[in-house]
């Protein structure tokens, strides 16, 4: 069964929510609110990675994400620390993270692969050809698809040079990351090639620009949290082993329909 990983942008500029939940008692609560909804996974990020995002200092970023993953995991949640730095990622998990979700795939820090490796909890290895600042300077793809599963395995082989165990790895094909909107949709066709490579799939492609430039101009959230959950559906059938969306109750109704078609 798809998981469902709840977001929590404990940030100022996150594209969509941006400081709606800097105040770590309400991304607490707001995090809280995902989990009652059926979130299964609470991924936590203190750093935007929209495009055109500055780097944040990871001192910056454990101020805002730390207080957030101690409360949460002290409850029993199953936390996930969305951040490109070491240092960050090895924090988190001591205060109680379980993975650690780099959206970079370890290019971003050099250090987060080796680090990861010596604290035991998972990491999930996102496409990702440079930073948010210069999103789309590198999205020149001959074929997409194959080009994305190559560069992914890559990163997993990087990964186990660094002593890190495979059935410790998720992949992330990078919706968004350095692919403009068709190479997106090529990229997600392609998703059964890339499950049975053999290693989890996290697919994340909520409320992200190119569901609203499929969608016609004046999109509102609710167009594209709908777009999410058909998007997050269609993964799931192509067997992703968790979406992560920023509305929970959407993408929860959408995979119940997809089981109950399906069975």
């Amino acid at each position: 069964m798809t998981l469902i990983m709840g977001i929590v942008n404990v940030t100022p500029d996150s594209f969509s929510d941006g400081g709606r939940y800097l105040d770590p008692d309400v991304a607490i609560a707001h995090a809280r609110l995902l989990r009652a909804q059926g979130a299964d996974l609470l991924d936590i990020g203190g750093e935007s990675t929209r495009p055109g995002a500055q780097r944040v200092a990871p001192r910056v970023e454990q101020q805002r994400v730390l207080p957030v993953v101690e409360a949460l995991a002290s409850e029993g949640a199953f936390v996930s620390i969305d951040t490109m730095n070491a240092a960050t990622a090895v924090a988190a998990v001591r205060a109680g993270a379980r993975l650690v979700n780099d959206v970079s795939g370890g290019l971003a820090d050099p250090d987060m692969l080796t680090a990861m490796a010596e604290t035991g909890a998972d990491i999930a290895l996102g496409h990702w050809r440079g930073p948010s600042a210069e999103m789309y300077a590198r999205a020149d793809y001959a074929d997409v698809a194959r080009e994305v599963a190559d560069e992914l395995d890559e990163r997993v082989a990087a990964a186990a040079d660094a002593g890190i165990d495979a059935f410790r790895i998720v992949v992330d094909p990078g919706i968004g990351f350095g692919k403009r909107g068709a190479q997106n949709w090529q990229t997600l066709r392609a998703l059964p090639a890339l499950t049975a490579r053999g290693h989890r799939v996290l697919v994340g492609t909520s409320r992200k620009r190119f569901l609203a430039e499929t969608l016609g101009e004046d999109v509102d959230l609710a167009r594209r949290d709908l777009a999410t959950a058909v998007t997050s559906a269609l993964a799931a059938g192509a067997g992703a082993w968790a979406v992560r969306v920023h509305d929970v109750p959407t993408t929860r109704d959408a995979l119940a329909v997809a089981r109950a078609w399906e069975s």
